[in-house]
């Protein structure tokens, strides 16, 4: 059974040393020559203005909790489509059917809630 998570076990060794080897390779071919321009901060071309502590709104919450909720559902959509896509046919087809309707009827109350709303 451990054998299936071998190229599993490869790949995520390779990703892992593939990010070392190139945060080493720039740590040590980088110049370093820090200035105050370079290390003065940079926040979309202008001066930052103000505190870090500002109280940010809810809906900029909202906004990304609903964010979440619906990326997770599809990330957890894909892998059972491609698990049970040759044996689920037209009974697997109005069960996704079904299942993208409530995600949309959700999506769709929030948009007429104005959970989408930046104002």
């Amino acid at each position: 059974m451990l054998a299936s998570y071998f190229p599993i076990l490869v790949m995520l060794v390779m990703a892992i040393g593939f990010a070392v080897t190139m945060i080493l390779l720039s740590s040590f071919t980088g110049r370093k020559r820090p200035s105050a321009a370079k290390e003065s901060v940079y926040e979309c071309g202008s001066l930052p203005v103000g505190s870090a502590r500002l109280r940010f709104d809810v809906k900029f919450y909202v906004v990304a909790i609903l964010f979440i909720l619906f990326d997770l559902e599809v990330v957890f959509l894909w892998p059972w489509a491609v698990l049970h896509a040759g044996q689920l046919k037209l009974a697997g087809l109005g069960t996704v059917a079904l299942f993208v309707a409530i995600l949309l009827a959700g999506y769709l109350y929030a948009w007429r809630k104005g959970a989408l709303d930046w104002e």
